[in-house]
């Protein structure tokens, strides 16, 4: 038993000697408050501190033998502050490998951590029985401390954690983090009073009411966006490469719900014309259709569930053809048609109803339920069901770094009366959660998978559907390092389906956390190794590049609120007559929910200072040379992707960078 100060290490092994012992990253840190979130649990102290980082090395003269276990405690001192270690690895002498043991927990009160060796293993493939034993006791003490629990009936399951400090220290946020967030709120808090102080001295009756308000922080895009949002090029594009590329898809016939007035024969034509060429797309938000809207500081709040045909040219722009804002109903006068050949502000109104209808299922399906909450799902499946010392554990726990309390922030923000949804989004007040049940019955497995989506969707081999572009050669890249690590332990499709703890996870995705899904495609076995990797393929690129693409591009396209209004104040228009300035303004979000929208979007869409790219992770789960040179050629590929999107985004009037791979996040950890 050797004294590292405060901690102490135990090296459990027997047999060859292998003296000298090395132990490295022990990250000390200093006390903090109940209600911030950091390296060391909170204490009756109130500073706030960088955290110290400290390397120990002690030497061990005696025999320790095979290595399998370290025991690691921390000394109990007067000040009970917690060690957050990253790993501990022992060097024996001359040639003899480095032994090394994974830890990236906190180490703190009375407890000892056992940390087997890093080398990853399945279940039944040691001889020793010490090692199987340690698998089950460390998922019997997970599945106390991660537990299930229901956020909203019907939805994917949550970790039950009510707040941020009932969640397991180890999921809670780095002190970095913890300083950064708490920097951008107050930041963000501050520049919200002075616009809303400025704009009392103004009036709100013109669109450049909100150049009053857009200011601070910016990027070029969204200016871009502020400059141009009017035109029916950007409008379309934005299906294409927008903060929503989701809902797009290639018309293989005239929609049913798109009943054309007495007239508009002309129309019908221009519309069959292009659905010949396969040039018709369309985007539907029929989900929308009968959701209860907000009220907000007493004032009723609108939703509409448009539908929109576009047409794609030769030249790769998408045009907006029509717009029917509310679908046709029993008894009712047939809604009009919108055109472009509309008068200029009838027009802009229909496509800001399209706009606020993009921000809903945007944040709402495609964000929080379609990322978010399955991100959740995997990680506490994971927690729950995967051992440490599993190849699949390893391989995705560097890709599970914030989620927890990312999401229980968000939650809180649903759930609170004075959160931002419920103040600014047209959604909120409880609309959401029946939005929530009815897209949780498009949430299939496909649609999951880019491969299969895109080509479901009809936008395969687009020239100008960069999002589809990038996502493919990602979801190809990532599922070669899968196949790659895969491959080394699991060696036949026997392997797989006998791998009891494998399959347990499966079935806790699928039957658990995502309440019965398999009646949507979702497995609850893997037969194969290729039906595995297809899966962890997903969950890799839903915590990283999806996000990335749904979550970064919020700033640049919807930070000029005109371009995405958080909610509509008048109801949608059943004629196209009188549209006028004022129709517009009434209708658009007033100065405190504008204010309310550009605060969300800089803070979900900033970069994080922490950030940590896609594969660049510097936690060290595997030991081996072999999983080391399959992440080496997975940051090889995800380097020469990066070279070949700045090469491509030089020619661009407007690139596409949210599935550069530098700028995607390695986790949901914002």
């Amino acid at each position: 038993m050797g004294r590292l100060r405060p901690q102490a290490a135990q090296v459990l092994g027997g047999g060859n000697a292998v003296p000298g012992g090395l132990v490295t990253g022990l990250r000390r840190g200093p006390c903090t408050p109940v209600n911030v979130l950091s390296r060391v649990p909170a204490t009756k102290s109130h500073r706030v501190l960088s955290p110290q980082v400290e390397e120990f090395e002690q030497d061990v003269p005696q025999d320790l033998g095979p290595l399998q276990f370290v025991k690691l405690r921390k000394h109990h001192s007067l000040v009970d502050d917690a060690w957050f270690c990253d790993r501990i690895t022992v060097q024996g002498p001359g040639a003899l490998e480095e032994a090394a043991f994974p830890c990236y927990r906190w180490v703190q009160g009375q407890g000892v951590l056992t940390l087997p060796e890093g080398t990853a293993r399945l279940a039944g493939e040691s001889t020793l029985d010490e090692f199987q034993k340690h698998r089950e006791r460390e998922l019997k003490e997970r599945q106390l401390i991660y537990r299930w629990a229901t956020w909203k009936e019907g939805l994917p399951l949550t970790i039950a954690a009510d707040s941020v400090k009932d969640l397991p220290q180890d999921m809670k946020f780095h002190v970095e983090k913890s300083l950064d967030n708490e920097h951008r709120e107050k930041t963000g808090a501050l520049e919200m009073v002075l616009k809303r102080v400025y704009n009392l001295l103004n009036s709100w009756d013109s669109l450049e009411a909100f150049d009053q308000i857009f200011w601070g922080p910016k990027s070029t895009l969204s200016e871009k966006v502020h400059q141009r949002w009017q035109d029916d090029d950007l409008f379309g594009y934005q299906f294409l490469i927008g903060a929503n590329p989701m809902l797009l898809r290639r018309s293989t016939s005239l929609p049913y719900r798109l009943v054309l007035p007495l007239g508009m024969e002309e129309l019908r034509a221009q519309l069959e014309k292009e659905l010949q060429k396969g040039s018709l797309f369309e985007a539907d938000f029929i989900l929308l259709d009968g959701i209860p809207a907000n009220i907000i500081q007493g004032e009723q709040q609108y939703l509409a569930a448009p539908l929109v045909m576009l047409k794609m040219e030769p030249s790769g722009k998408l045009l907006p053809m029509a717009i029917q804002i509310q679908p046709p109903k029993p008894s009712s006068p047939i809604p009009p048609i919108f055109l472009p050949s509309d008068p200029p502000l009838t027009w802009l109104l229909a496509k800001t109803w399209v706009h606020s209808s993009d921000f809903q299922l945007q944040q709402l399906q495609y964000h929080v339920l379609n990322i978010h909450l399955l991100a959740e799902v995997i990680a506490v499946a994971t927690m729950r069901c995967l051992p440490g010392l599993h190849p699949v554990f390893k391989l995705l726990i560097p890709h599970m770094r914030y989620t927890m309390e990312v999401n229980i922030r968000a939650r809180t923000q649903f759930d609170s009366d004075s959160g931002i949804f419920n103040q600014a989004m047209s959604t909120g007040g409880g609309g959401f959660v029946q939005l929530f049940h009815r897209a949780m019955a498009q949430l299939t497995y496909r649609s999951l998978c880019p491969p299969e989506d895109l080509a479901d969707r009809g936008l395969l081999g687009i020239p100008s559907a960069l999002y589809a572009h990038d996502a493919l050669r990602l979801w190809e890249i990532i599922a070669r390092y899968v196949e790659g690590i895969i491959h080394l332990f699991y060696h036949g499709d026997d392997v797989v389906t006998g791998d009891r703890e494998l399959q347990a996870w499966c079935r806790e995705i699928t039957e658990v956390g995502l309440c019965q899904a398999q009646d949507r495609g979702f497995p609850v076995s893997f037969q194969s190794r290729a039906q595995l990797c297809h899966f962890l393929t997903m969950c890799i690129f839903r915590c990283t590049a999806q996000h990335a693409a749904i979550n970064f591009s919020q700033h640049d396209w919807f930070f000029w609120v005109p371009n995405a209004p958080c909610t509509m104040r008048m109801p949608p228009p059943t004629t196209k007559e009188d549209v006028t300035m004022a129709t517009l303004m009434g209708s658009l979000p007033n100065a405190r929910q504008s204010c309310l929208q550009m605060l969300l979007m800089r803070q979900l869409g900033r970069q994080q200072q922490d950030m940590v790219p896609l594969g660049y992770h510097t936690e060290e789960y595997f030991s081996g040379p072999e999983p080391k040179a399959i992440l080496r050629q997975f940051q090889a590929d995800l380097d020469n992707l990066e070279r070949e999107i700045v090469a491509r985004n030089e020619q661009l009037d407007i690139p596409y960078e949210y599935l550069k791979p530098s700028c995607i996040e390695n986790s949901v950890a914002v």
